[in-house]
């Protein structure tokens, strides 16, 4: 297979790939960059019907080897036969993608719904990556691909379930990244902010395209950094954020989540 990379880039091709929640937004973009780069995939979704169909378009269009893989992340069962597909046939790079937010006051939000994000944002997600990286290790080679958020690295009232998942995946990330210097495996967590899942909208100072997200995140992993936040606005505010007093910050989000919630 021909590298995507210019020669003598010190960027990786990954020629085997394992990306979850592809069925649509930024998952589904990871899924056709990488067909468009040659990659071999197995996409990985609750919804078999949207997978289907993704996966023909990926084999006409780009001739690689699309495998689907329907399954809800949240059942142990289902989530049990995505680990055992990486451990028996491994690839060379795990995008793990699927996530979501329930937002709105945690003392007024059903408590499955709080523990569901758990679920899916940080227990799949660890499962996974522990599932891929040993053979990864033992090879040589790999790459996991984190999809974490800005709101990591702030207070995030309103949704602080969401929040608290997304820090723990780019802590997460960037220890298992220091963990395996040297091995030739490398872990990312891609942290990006507003991100539109419709194309055909433009994107905007705060929002950016979920393509050019994708893009960033693959490149920063077959790079071997730790860290990705894609966007030049947000690349800008991530020192602002971290420098600036707790206290502060809270105050600023809190009016946010406030304005937003229609509330003084």
């Amino acid at each position: 297979m021909r590298s995507p990379f210019p020669p003598g880039s010190s960027r990786t091709a990954y020629r085997t790939a394992l990306v979850t929640g592809a069925s649509s937004g930024i998952g589904e973009s990871f899924a056709r960059i990488l067909a468009g780069r040659g990659t071999d995939l197995v996409i990985v979704a609750r919804r078999a019907a949207r997978l289907d169909e993704l996966a023909r378009e990926l084999v006409e269009r780009y001739r690689v080897a699309v495998e689907v893989l329907a399954a809800d992340l949240t059942d142990p069962v289902q989530r049990g036969e995505v680990e055992h597909r990486l451990r028996a046939e491994p690839v060379e790079l795990l995008v793990n993608n699927a996530g979501y937010g329930a937002f709105g006051a945690f003392a007024g939000q059903p408590l499955e719904e709080q523990l569901a994000q758990v679920e899916l944002n940080v227990l799949a997600l660890m499962r996974l990556t522990r599932a891929a990286l040993p053979g990864m290790v033992e090879r040589g080679r790999g790459g996991v691909l984190n999809v974490s958020s800005m709101a990591g690295f702030t207070p995030s009232p309103g949704s602080a379930v969401y929040g608290a998942t997304k820090a723990f995946v780019t802590a997460f990330s960037e220890s298992l990244h220091a963990e395996l210097a040297g091995t030739g495996v490398h872990v990312t967590a891609l942290c990006p902010g507003f991100t539109r899942t419709d194309e055909t909208r433009e994107p905007s100072l705060l929002w950016l395209r979920r393509e050019d997200v994708a893009r960033a995140g693959l490149d920063a992993v077959s790079a071997g950094r730790a860290l990705c936040v894609p966007g030049a606005q947000y690349k800008a505010a991530l020192p602002a954020l971290r420098a600036m007093p707790r206290s502060l910050l809270r105050a600023a989000v809190n009016r946010m989540w406030r304005q937003a919630a229609g509330t003084r």
